[in-house]
């Protein structure tokens, strides 16, 4: 293991040269992290980890054990993404035609939450605080605060920054039960007035 500006790199890990890492980012067993990829501050991505070129992770990702994310994906801060989640880059992959220059773009806003053995089909843009179910198969954006599971995933609720379900009232109010924040549905949208968000 070597610890250098407070990141922590186990001895098993590949990590390329021309790699940024953040201050305090731990990198566990296995893990391999290739030339051109930007992982932020405080970041933990667990065993068998692979962060392919041109990966970009904001502050504070956590990746749990067995999770590839290829060229195209950019994490923002606070995204939790659950173990054995798969990333697609490609719409329509075939072995025997090159197509590299084809890699569609997937964006996971801050907060939001990939669950385990999750697959997040390329091209899509996974909102703030969202949260998708275990096992999911997403193949469409996923709006902030949405709850979705199934496959394909489906919109089922609304959730809060600290993961709750929301149950909106009449007045369109509803309360997270953990951080009392409150919160709007408004014209098909949640906001987080607590917070005085705009979504």
């Amino acid at each position: 293991m070597t610890m250098d500006n407070n990141i922590m790199i186990d001895k098993t890990a590949v990590v390329d040269e021309g790699c940024e890492i953040g201050k305090g980012s731990k990198i566990w067993h296995f893990s391999h992290l290739i030339k051109g990829c930007k992982i932020g501050e405080r970041c933990n991505l667990g065993q068998n980890v692979m962060i392919a070129a041109n990966v970009i992770l904001g502050n504070n990702v956590k990746i749990q054990n067995n999770v590839s994310l290829y060229d195209g994906v950019i994490c923002e801060d606070d995204v939790f993404i659950g173990p054995s989640a798969v990333f697609t880059n490609i719409i329509n992959p075939r072995c025997s035609i090159v197509r590299k220059h084809l890699y569609e773009k997937t964006i996971v806003r801050k907060g939001a939450t990939i669950g385990a053995n999750s697959t997040i089909i390329c091209g899509v843009e996974i909102g703030e605080y969202s949260f998708i179910g275990a096992g999911a198969v997403v193949n469409a954006n996923v709006e902030p605060y949405s709850l979705v599971v199934g496959v394909p995933a489906l919109h089922t609720g609304w959730i809060s920054e600290y993961g709750h379900r929301l149950n909106f009232g009449t007045d369109g109010l509803a309360t997270c039960p953990e951080s009392g924040e409150i919160y709007r549905f408004e014209e098909g949208k949640v906001t987080n007035i607590t917070k005085n968000k705009k979504i």
